[in-house]
């Protein structure tokens, strides 16, 4: 194949130019091929290096055509040798120049691996460079490999374009916002890099929503957001710079790039890709950190706008940064001069805010916000209600700044409020006129106080409390200090007030009364001054009769039935105490006494008396009339449990019976066959079960019931029945028969009187445990309708010692085991 010098040019001087240095692998560099002949060798070198010397005429391939030369006086013997038939110095080469060739990629891929890092993203630029220094022309293919984009850093904004930045970061720190994009977007992502869609429609969303909150400090830094977004021209500039800033103040943490790609997406929720964009920008940005402009920067950055002007303005040349400054400033200035000319206060301090959020220092504006007092407060109203004053009023119209209101009594300041329109004085003089007012202040600037009518604290009496007896009403209370007395009035008549209480007997049983319960305080000119009472309703009752019995009993789907006789006044109520109750029989108390002592308990009316749920407790009986009841009677009862998944079955003439035994049953008693066992649950556990002792050929009906001993007489449950059937004896036996060679296991089945047995199970197990049902292992035989006497033969299992065989029937038979030499095998 000819030499062919363009294609040399472009695909080995080129890249090396490129790279800096010629490649290592001789067979490119030389063009060789594997299947060359010695004279081959010899000719194409000769080629390659005319080639190199026409190039070398041409300037930018000098330096590297002299490389060439001095690389190949070392390599001149080998092509000698190569040229006169001796090819394997020329071969050891080439193996030589291939392993430094592939060290060097593998030192690239190394290289640039670092160099990406967690971000897997690279600048062209820097990756060329590492390819340079590494001989190797691979960078994008290695990169590729390896998972790493090349990519440029995004531009990133370097001024703030709304110039009160930082106010908004404190209002987004006080409405507890991560950025200002979740202020406005929510919960949805922001794609930093992506157009920013409709944004404008989204704030105007906001806007509604936060117009329709309540005015507080929240809603004053919702305000302060909105106007920094409405300020500028491109809201979804000053999201992206908001986002870029902060992940710039955790960059000069000099976090790893983990941690700063972990910050910006779990803690600002930033998409994955456009965070690493980010970090990757933020990592690639550079400049001075010293000098006028350094300092320029800082002062910008700290708000001191007034003095970065004055630095900008003696550096010897304007920068970007600097006409930034002067335009803000003059912004600000503007803004001030029209807050000046403005007779709205509202307007004024609008305007002076904004010029303060551009320009935080400047001269004189804080002093003019502070001295712009908001529109006072409105409808103020105070009323008393017993011993305490509301004060109500409507806000101050003002929506500029953070308004709050302090309350005056009397002049002398009570309580400040942020504005919710309302509070409450707990402690006013009593029975002196006052006088309540509202200040309304921004700041520390003050409205003129609002005052309100003026209102009088008389208190009514204290802890009323009116109680019905048997023709008569009581009632007993505590006068305030300041009051000279108490009234009462039932039905509008006068009744005699004995200190702090009454007695009226002048009622009737059975009848409602109503009483009027009044304080008067005393007046300068004498009258007195009453409050407007208490309002009580008392009927009084006979005194209630006591249930003179009581007996609790089961009743159907699991209730218990309370049967007394009904009182001839009053009703029945039922309780339920832990224990005795702590009065005699027959003691009427009133009903407010009883109050923690034991639980109501939910009753039904029936003809024969109550139906409760089943509980364990002193059931009492009260009898209600009125505020009054009587203790009557009163039954101790025990809930007893019934058990479940009550078994039972025959083992020859023993009967098994299981259960699960409940959890509040100390014991149960056991009833067949006009018998009785009692068992405990001690008992029960030990035995793994109950033993009862049943002729097979009989049936026996089994009765389970749950019992305890309750103050020495036995308390029983209800019970739960099993009926077994009568079961005719059949026994089994296990024979082996036959040779070694061809044995056979024989299962004799024999009963007292011919039976015929519905199914039987022949069970083969493994270990030392035996089987316990036809499942419990491997089913080696099974017939069914086995008529006795039945001889049943089948092949002897081949199975390693040691191991059990046992038979198991179906039907009205009880299936006798043999020995247990028969059944065990080794």
């Amino acid at each position: 194949m000819p030499f062919d010098e363009r294609r040399y040019l472009r695909e080995v001087l080129d890249p090396a130019r490129q790279a800096g240095a010629p490649p290592e692998d001789l067979r490119l560099r030389y063009q060789l091929r594997q299947d060359m002949t010695p004279a081959e060798v010899a000719e194409t070198v000769r080629q390659v290096r005319q080639c190199w010397r026409r190039q070398r005429q041409l300037l930018k391939f000098r330096k590297l055509v002299d490389r060439l030369e001095s690389d190949h006086a070392g390599y001149a013997p080998i092509f000698e040798a190569a040229a006169n038939g001796d090819t394997g110095p020329l071969l050891a080469a080439l193996r030589q120049a291939g392993e430094r060739d592939r060290r060097r990629v593998t030192e690239l891929r190394r290289r640039l691996d670092d160099a990406a890092g967690p971000l897997r993203l690279l600048a062209p630029g820097l990756a060329a460079s590492i390819a340079r220094s590494s001989g190797v022309d691979r960078a994008d293919a290695l990169a590729a490999e390896l998972g790493i984009e090349l990519r440029k850093p995004d531009q990133l904004p370097d001024i703030a374009p709304y110039p009160g930045y930082a106010r908004v970061r404190e209002a987004l720190d006080t409405l507890r916002k991560r950025h200002l994009a979740e202020f406005v977007l929510g919960e949805e992502q922001f794609l930093i890099f992506a157009p920013a869609g409709d944004i404008v429609a989204r704030i105007q969303e906001v806007e509604a929503d936060w117009q329709r909150r309540t005015r507080g400090s929240w809603t004053i830094s919702a305000d302060t957001v909105l106007a920094a977004l409405r300020g500028v021209a491109d809201p979804g500039a000053l999201l992206r710079y908001d986002l870029v800033a902060r992940v710039r103040e955790r960059a000069r943490e000099h976090p790893g790039d983990e941690t700063l790609l972990r910050y910006t997406v779990e803690e600002l929720g930033l998409d994955a890709g456009d965070a690493r964009r980010l970090v990757f920008a933020v990592r690639q940005e550079s400049g001075g950190t010293s000098g006028p402009r350094a300092r320029l920067r800082e002062l910008v950055d700290a708000g001191e706008i007034q003095a970065a002007a004055d630095l900008a303005a003696t550096l010897p040349e304007s920068t970007e940064l600097g006409g930034e400054i002067a335009a803000r400033l003059a912004a600000a200035v503007r803004l001030r001069d029209q807050a000046l000319t403005s007779t709205d206060p509202d307007e004024a301090w609008i305007l002076l805010a904004d010029a303060l959020r551009r320009v935080p220092d400047l001269p004189g504006a804080a002093d003019l916000l502070a001295r712009l007092a908001p529109h006072p407060a409105r409808d103020v109203h105070a009323e008393a209600r017993d011993d305490t004053v509301t004060v109500t009023w409507q806000p101050s119209p003002s929506r500029a700044g953070e308004i709050a209101y302090r309350i005056l009594r009397d002049g002398v300041p009570l309580r400040t409020d942020p504005g919710t329109g309302r509070i409450v004085d707990g402690t006013p003089p009593v029975n002196v006129p006052l006088r309540y007012a509202v200040v309304a202040h921004r700041g520390e600037a003050t409205t003129a106080p609002v005052t309100a009518p003026p209102v009088v604290v008389r208190p009514e009496p204290r802890d009323l409390v009116v109680t019905a007896g048997d023709a008569v009403v009581t009632g007993r209370w505590r006068t305030p200090p300041e009051a000279i007395g108490v009234v009462v009035l039932r039905d509008g008549q006068p009744v005699t007030v004995d200190g702090s209480g009454f007695r009226d007997r002048a009622v009737r049983n059975g009848v409602g009364h109503h009483y009027l319960v009044y304080a008067v305080y005393p007046t300068p000119d004498g009258a007195g001054a009453s409050t407007p009472g208490l309002h009580r309703t008392a009927t009084p009752h006979a005194r209630p009769e006591p249930v003179a019995e009581l007996t609790i009993g089961p009743a159907p789907h699991g209730r218990l039935l309370v049967a007394c006789a009904e009182p001839a006044a009053g009703i029945v109520e039922l309780r339920l105490l832990k224990g005795a109750p702590p009065w005699p029989y027959g003691t009427t108390l009133p009903l407010a006494d009883l109050h923690g002592t034991g639980r109501v308990l939910a009753t039904t009316p029936v003809a024969e008396g109550h139906l409760i749920r089943p509980e364990t407790g002193v059931v009492l009986a009260l009898t209600i009339a009125g505020e009054l009841a009587t203790v009557g009677a009163y039954r101790e009862h025990v809930n007893l449990t019934a058990p479940t998944s009550v078994t039972a079955e025959r083992r020859g003439g023993t009967v098994l019976v299981g259960l699960d035994w409940p959890v509040d049953v100390p014991e149960v008693e056991v009833v067949w066959a006009s018998e009785r066992l009692l068992v405990s649950a001690a008992a029960y556990r030990a035995q793994g079960g109950i033993r009862l002792d049943a002729p097979e050929d009989e049936p026996v009906s089994i009765q389970v019931v749950p019992s305890a001993l309750l103050r020495g007489e036995r308390a029983h449950g209800p019970a739960v029945r099993v009926d077994l059937p009568a079961a005719v004896p059949v026994r089994y036996d296990l024979v082996t028969e036959g040779p070694p060679w061809k044995r056979v296991l024989v299962v004799e089945v024999t009963a007292d009187r011919p039976v015929t047995v519905a199914r039987l199970v022949l069970v083969l197990k493994p270990g030392l445990i035996q089987p316990l049902t036809g499942v419990d292992g491997r089913v080696l035989g099974e017939w069914a309708g086995v008529s006795t006497p039945a001889r049943l033969v089948l092949p002897a299992p081949r199975q390693a010692k040691p191991y059990w065989l046992r038979c198991f029937a179906e039907g009205d038979v009880a299936l006798l085991d043999p020995p247990v030499r028969r059944m065990k095998m080794g």
